[in-house]
């Protein structure tokens, strides 16, 4: 049965529902009659079912529509011959008009290929969501394959969370993955693999990531030829290998300009807008404060300009703030972030290249692509007063 009514207020059809009565069997009807040298299916079914509830349209659905057996609907889908050219563009006709869309999981059992890369991600946020759209622009201009976005959550990231998601999605669901900032490098997975600035660095998989300590040292540097010398800097988390190069960039532009590193004048927060408020605070709360923070990403930057404005500070003229990363959301904060922009899209799509030259057992020049950074100059910076 291609559609029912459900009896339960719009939800989708359940063993405890009714369908509604007679929708099932003119339906039904109607579609073992139809006549496609008449009228389009596309122009009856909306206008007549209306609120039905539709269910997955099957391959025997298509059979039935077009009129032909389904060993020949599996013939047009998988391209073979024995199928004359009119019943072909019939069949074809039904599928568009049917949506029909055959069973990832039953195609990678028949042919080992589900033309679907998978784009796993501990949790969606704006890094990760720039990292997809580049991904995605890739996959669909340089191959056939879709993409998959897929994240567990919060319920189920935490170290490891690599590891779950490729056992449930590999072989039957993609033929590849890109891991966005994964935790381990040693997880095993029977498909091409590569991962995105992963935690402990280029260790493992084939992976892209950015320059960070050329990052860091430019933020530094720049505060610096602006007059600055007491800058605080709000660091990343400790485990991960972007972090300790930006701080180490950090350090390396003050020992460089013979400015002794104020320990005090370093916290840490954990790359997000939240965590940055008590490092900020505590910052800005000093007799002595720092006339400038470089925080390591922009959200830490974003929840540094919070701070600032709930203590009565105006950035650039109290206060000068640089973060890591150029989101989207650092142009639209109060006033625009000055950053460090490391190439987000572009390190997924440079991904998705290496991953498609690994699917295509093609060779690879590097399998550690590392992409350079720039400093861009918005409104967040000023010399000191």
């Amino acid at each position: 049965m291609l559609v029912v009514g459900d009896g339960c207020s719009g939800n989708p059809t359940t063993s405890d529902c009714t369908p509604r009565p007679g929708v099932s069997n003119v339906l039904d009807n109607d579609l073992a009659t139809h006549d496609f040298s008449r009228r389009s299916l596309s122009t009856t079914l909306p206008d007549r079912y209306a609120g039905v509830v539709v269910q997955r349209v099957t391959i025997t659905d298509v059979a039935r529509v077009a009129g032909v057996s389904v060993s020949t609907v599996s013939k047009v889908i998988n391209s073979r011959d024995g199928v004359a050219q009119d019943t072909y563009t019939r069949v074809n006709q039904v599928i568009d008009e049917l949506g029909y869309e055959g069973s990832l999981v039953a195609r990678s059992l028949r042919s080992h290929h589900t033309g679907v890369i998978g784009l796993l991600v501990n949790e969606f946020e704006p890094f990760s969501t720039e990292i997809l759209k580049g991904a995605a622009a890739a996959a669909l201009a340089d191959s056939d394959y879709d993409v998959l976005a897929y994240t567990g959550g919060r319920r189920s990231g935490g170290e490891g969370w690599e590891r779950r998601y490729l056992t449930r999605l590999s072989g039957t669901l993609i033929d590849g993955a890109v891991l966005v900032t994964p935790t381990v490098v040693d997880a095993e997975a029977i498909v091409p693999v590569v991962a995105i600035d992963p935690h402990a660095g280029p260790l493992g998989y084939p992976t892209v990531d950015s320059d960070n300590f050329t990052g860091g040292v430019l933020a530094t540097r720049y505060l610096i030829e602006l007059g600055h010398r007491r800058i605080g800097f709000i660091a990343g988390r400790a485990d991960l290998e972007s972090a300790r190069l930006r701080e180490s960039g950090y350090r390396k532009a003050l020992a460089d300009a013979g400015i002794p590193v104020d320990e005090t004048l370093v916290r840490v927060g954990a790359y997000q807008r939240e965590s940055a408020h008590i490092p900020a605070t505590e910052l800005l709360a000093m007799p002595d404060r720092p006339t400038a923070i470089f925080a390591s990403n922009d959200l830490s930057a974003i929840g540094t300009l919070d701070i600032a404005r709930r203590m009565g500070l105006t950035v650039p003229d109290d206060l000068s703030v640089v973060g890591f990363d150029d989101i989207p959301e650092s142009v639209l904060s109060m006033p625009p972030l000055t950053t460090i922009h490391q190439p987000i899209q572009e390190m997924g799509a440079s991904a998705i290249r290496l991953l498609l030259s690994l699917l295509r057992e093609a060779p690879v020049g590097s399998t550690h692509v590392c992409l350079p950074v720039s400093l861009v100059r918005r409104g967040s910076c000023a010399a000191p007063r």
